[in-house]
């Protein structure tokens, strides 16, 4: 490898080193002579792939993503397995996580338990930053589409 292909390798994961820690890297200049470097010195130890990439979803700032995702996969162990049987997470949308219910008794009973579900969400996905929890009965078809509606009738005042 030529040096400045060398360099340009260097500069280039010195770039990314300071992205994933948020702040410039120095480079480090290469000590000779006896006794300046210690290669199993303190700190040198490898470290596990766990540890790596939860320090690196930190630094990338994916550790709100990672949550939310937890909560929805682990909704099951969450909720327990007989309210999971009736229930099913729609998703999460600006931190309300949004459970459909399959009944309307299902629906009022987990609004009624909605403060300490959500005492329990904060406590165990932190990151997630859910401030809500919504819990949707099934309920007829519905004719809006998307955040805006227009007031009225819309399409049901046309038919016969």
């Amino acid at each position: 490898m030529a040096s400045s292909e060398l360099s340009f390798a260097s500069e280039t994961y010195l770039r990314a080193k300071s992205v994933w820690r948020g702040r410039p890297v120095r480079r480090r200049t290469v000590q000779t002579g006896e006794g300046t470097t210690r290669p199993f010195g303190a700190g040198r130890d490898p470290r596990g792939l766990g540890e790596v990439l939860l320090r690196v979803s930190e630094d990338m700032g994916w550790s709100g993503e990672i949550d939310r995702a937890r909560l929805i996969t682990e909704w099951p162990e969450f909720a327990g397995t007989a309210t999971a049987e009736h229930t099913t997470v729609i998703g999460i949308s600006n931190g309300v996580l949004q459970v459909q219910c399959d009944s309307t008794t299902w629906a009022t009973e987990l609004r009624r338990l909605r403060a300490e579900m959500l005492t329990r969400v904060l406590n165990d996905y932190p990151e997630a930053e859910i401030r809500d929890l919504r819990f949707l009965g099934p309920g007829a078809p519905s004719w809006r589409h998307g955040p805006r509606s227009v007031p009225g009738r819309g399409p049901r005042d046309t038919y016969g």
